[in-house]
């Protein structure tokens, strides 16, 4: 009676011991014999796994006897342990070594074991383990089939190619199908995972059959109508729902600006109950996206006078209206605000690098550049971008080899703006080179977009027939860009005969692109052939084809109290 009192006490004792006092009672399991009791090792054993390391509990697991060392339920807590400390690897090699020892996984194990896989991303490995469940029969466990069916939403997340992740939901929706019991949350993730790749009409199919239903039910569908921007359907099932939180409403806003109608979106905004952060972004997101630059930074102003806290998402939304509108004092009123930097990512100091950079100020943004410490390519290609519109060419070359030196890859933008770079500094040699290695050394093949900026940066500099050859051995078909980069080369050369091939190229691709013609008319003018020049105008009014005059804007009487971003100074140029 003793003893047993004894062993309750020691059960009761071990959830709530630490490491030292766990060591301690290891100590008391063997000079007592009671490590020969697997009620009470099983449950120091499995303690012993819950420190955040796994080093002694291996040490014990590999001191285990014979007759304990063949025991599942030790095995399994070993899995349980690898897996929830982040040793999946540990857990998935302890899996596989099981029938080796002769022992038969069970409805315990496998839950870890799937987990592991997830964790690890081998999903390859996964389905071979949901093959085992199979044939040792339990797949209808609980908790296997909510393992196998996390398992197969998570590869949703990590496929790139639709028709993996149309294979990878349909595996769910296989062990879905045959739970016995789904609660309302697992309706909802396989509601999730059908619009997470564009299937809403058969989300709405599974949403249709539910016998119960919560608000995240109802969120999700309307998340998946403001998906593809399909506001009727949406408000429809909006004036169903019993329950609406500030989500629905957001989701709404969202429907409404994916759809293209800002004025029922703000509507839906203004008659919100009750406002979040989100709710404010989706807004401000909206108007920004759409060119509504003013409107947009109308509202981050209003969210600043109700109190609302600022997160990335409105900072990256305000700044980029900032940059389209030149509105340096608002970007730098802007820049005041953001305080706690360690909670934003390197998306939020880009989009201020932009702003600078767009507004002008270059030297600020080449400042800031050099203050991030971890940058993604987004970032770099940003900087490179910016130098070179701004004529620093070979300090975008340094950038871009520096980007190289860091680790990073560059892709398809940075090649662009380092190319955009060399045009406009007249670095033909490095253009060439930087070209040339694209797919040599980075794997990269040159889209039209690279083969124009080479085409301008030959054509700027002269060399007109390697731009030629250039265009006449690309794999695409030459666009309206690529010809008029290659006739604004003509006009510097004065080359009237391949201006003529030029325009008629043009004219073969039947685009009325006013700049064309503008440039061949004023090449005519310059060396006083004006009925050349007359006849190119005339020609551009019987297609109807106008120049538009260029449009400056500068956004004045930006304060610290309230900007007012309607008055602007128009210059025509």
């Amino acid at each position: 009676m003793h003893s047993r009192v004894f062993e309750l006490q020691l059960l009761k004792l071990l959830p709530q011991s630490t490491f030292t006092q766990l060591k301690q009672i290891h100590a008391l399991l063997i000079t007592t014999s009671l490590n020969q009791n697997l009620q009470i090792f099983s449950k120091f054993f499995r303690r012993s796994t819950e420190f955040g390391t796994m080093e002694y509990s291996g040490l014990i697991f590999s001191q285990l006897g014979h007759s304990f060392n063949r025991e599942v339920i030790l095995w399994n807590i070993m899995l349980r342990g690898y897996s929830f400390n982040g040793l999946s690897h540990k857990c998935i090699s302890l899996y596989d070594e099981m029938p080796l020892r002769g022992l038969k996984p069970c409805n315990y194990s496998y839950p870890y074991v799937l987990n592991s896989c997830s964790n690890m991303g081998w999903y390859r490995k996964g389905k071979i383990v949901h093959c085992q469940i199979v044939k040792s029969g339990f797949e209808f466990a609980y908790a296997v089939a909510i393992s196998l069916f996390n398992m197969y939403m998570r590869t949703l997340d990590s496929d790139n190619v639709g028709g993996v992740n149309e294979g990878s939901l349909g595996d769910a929706r296989k062990v879905f199908d045959d739970m016995s019991m789904r609660p309302v949350e697992l309706w909802n993730k396989m509601i999730s995972g059908y619009i997470s790749i564009g299937h809403v009409e058969s989300s709405r199919c599974l949403f249709d059959t539910m016998l119960e239903r919560d608000v995240v039910s109802w969120n999700c569908m309307l998340s998946g109508y403001a998906k593809i921007g399909d506001a009727e359907k949406a408000r429809d099932l909006f004036q169903q729902m019993p329950d609406k939180n500030v989500i629905s409403w957001t989701s709404m806003i969202s429907t409404y600006a994916n759809a293209g109608d800002l004025i029922t979106a703000r509507k839906f905004f203004d008659n919100m109950p009750s406002r979040n952060v989100v709710s404010w972004n989706t807004m401000l997101s909206s108007y920004s996206q759409h060119g509504e630059y003013g409107t947009a930074l109308d509202i981050f102003v209003q969210m600043q006078s109700q109190g609302v806290i600022s997160d990335g998402y409105t900072f990256v939304s305000v700044l980029s209206a900032c940059s389209h509108l030149c509105a340096l004092e608002f970007g730098k009123l802007v820049h005041y605000l953001i305080k706690d930097w360690s909670q934003l990512g390197v998306i939020v100091r880009t989009a201020l690098i932009d702003m600078y950079a767009k507004c002008g100020e270059i030297n600020m943004a080449f400042t800031l550049f050099f203050k991030i410490g971890k940058k993604d390519v987004f970032c770099w290609n940003v900087m490179i971008n910016s130098l070179a519109i701004h004529g620093r060419a070979e300090d975008a070359m340094k950038i871009f080899y520096m980007m190289q030196k860091s680790g990073l890859i560059p892709n398809d933008f940075t090649f662009s703006g380092a190319l955009f770079a060399c045009s406009h500094g007249g670095l033909v040699r490095e253009g060439q080179k930087i070209f040339n290695g694209m797919e040599k050394y980075f794997g990269v093949s040159p889209k039209i977009e690279h083969y124009g900026c080479l085409v301008d940066l030959l054509s700027r500099n002269g060399k007109l027939e390697e731009a030629m050859y250039l265009i006449k051995d690309m794999p695409f078909k030459p666009d309206i860009a690529i010809w008029g980069a290659l006739l604004g080369g003509c006009k510097i050369k004065s080359d009237f005969k391949l201006a003529v091939e030029v325009m008629d190229r043009v004219t073969d691709l039947k685009a009325d692109e006013p700049g064309v013609y503008a440039l061949l008319s004023n090449m005519y003018a310059s060396v006083g052939q004006w009925p050349d020049a007359l006849t190119i105008r005339e020609t551009m009014e019987d297609k109807k084809i106008e120049k538009n005059t260029g449009i400056s804007s500068v956004i004045c009487n930006v304060s610290n109290e309230r900007p007012d971003l309607r008055k602007k100074k128009e210059s025509k140029c």
